[in-house]
């Protein structure tokens, strides 16, 4: 019998995404923030070195790792364009339609011929608890859909929440210290993460980028 080919679900270590915390298959936990971002060159010198005390300051003070993940893609102008075409439709006289159509025309010019680019920053916080390699992951009863009897899953129920407030203790660190240098930090949810993570394996899908609320 041929051998099955493995899936791209298959090298992902994703196990589950539940309240907006990454699960893995080894029992460790992830928490993603979307950062906000600052003009540091339109900084005087005296905030620049400001800034770059806090953030030392605020790395220094931190005895777990984190990771700082730069996403970087073509900017979609479509959402903008529709929104501007709902516009033109609302014009009531030919000047402002004429005037509306222009500005449309320019804006799709201009992007189809410079490469403009949009920036997401996000910090990963991890928490990985000590487990013996020999043991199952307790977490991956957490799963939907197993049959694993009452016993287990409220074990592994205790588990997430004991494991989620370690985590959650970590994230809120990271926010206050990323508060002190001047940026603004939000926590995703589980349908950010998701759309994240699509947009992350689909890299040709162009959509509207996630927002700071």
């Amino acid at each position: 019998m041929a051998n099955q080919p493995e899936t791209t679900q298959n090298f992902v270590p994703i196990q589950e995404i539940r309240d907006g915390i990454i699960v893995l298959k080894n029992g460790g936990m992830r928490s993603i923030m979307l950062v906000s971002s600052l003009n540091f060159a339109l900084k005087s010198a005296d905030e620049q070195s400001s800034i770059l005390m806090q953030f030392q300051n605020f790395v220094n003070s931190l005895d777990f790792s984190i990771q700082i993940f730069i996403q970087s893609k073509k900017l979609d102008i479509r959402p903008y364009i529709a929104l501007l075409e709902d516009r033109y439709k609302d014009q009531s006289t030919e000047l402002m339609k004429i005037q509306v159509r222009e500005y449309i025309e320019f804006i799709r010019t201009f992007v189809e011929s410079t490469n403009i680019m949009s920036k997401s920053f996000f910090v990963v916080v991890p928490y990985d608890p000590a487990l013996v390699k020999t043991v199952k992951n307790p977490l991956s009863n957490i799963l939907p859909g197993r049959n694993n009897g009452d016993s287990d899953q409220t074990t592994a129920d205790k588990l997430f929440q004991e494991y989620r407030t370690q985590l959650e203790q970590r994230v809120a660190v990271v926010e206050q210290g990323l508060v002190r240098c001047g940026v603004r930090a939000a926590e995703l949810g589980t349908e950010e993460v998701v759309e994240l993570y699509y947009k992350l394996f689909n890299p040709g899908e162009t959509e509207k980028p996630i927002q700071i609320t």
